[in-house]
């Protein structure tokens, strides 16, 4: 069962709103991680779009793009 509040057991009840979109994250101007930028290369490659990397993108835009690849590729969850 999810919680809209923390709990005393906040590892067995998450609270619902954990994940956030994006571009509401506090961090998703700064440069994407390593293991973004490696998952997203994979991706790219997989899906046939080696364009679809590129180095300079934001945690956000990664985000965005592995989201994006990922159903194409039918790839992740």
């Amino acid at each position: 069962m999810t919680s809209t509040v923390p709990t005393e057991h906040p590892k067995s009840d998450p609270v619902t709103n954990a994940e956030k979109a994006p571009e509401n994250w506090t961090t998703g101007d700064e440069t994407m991680t390593g293991a973004q930028a490696s998952y997203l290369k994979t991706l790219s490659e997989a899906a046939g779009e080696p364009d679809a990397y590129d180095p300079q993108l934001s945690k956000a835009e990664a985000s965005k793009r592995i989201d994006a690849l990922q159903e194409r590729t039918g790839r992740g969850g």
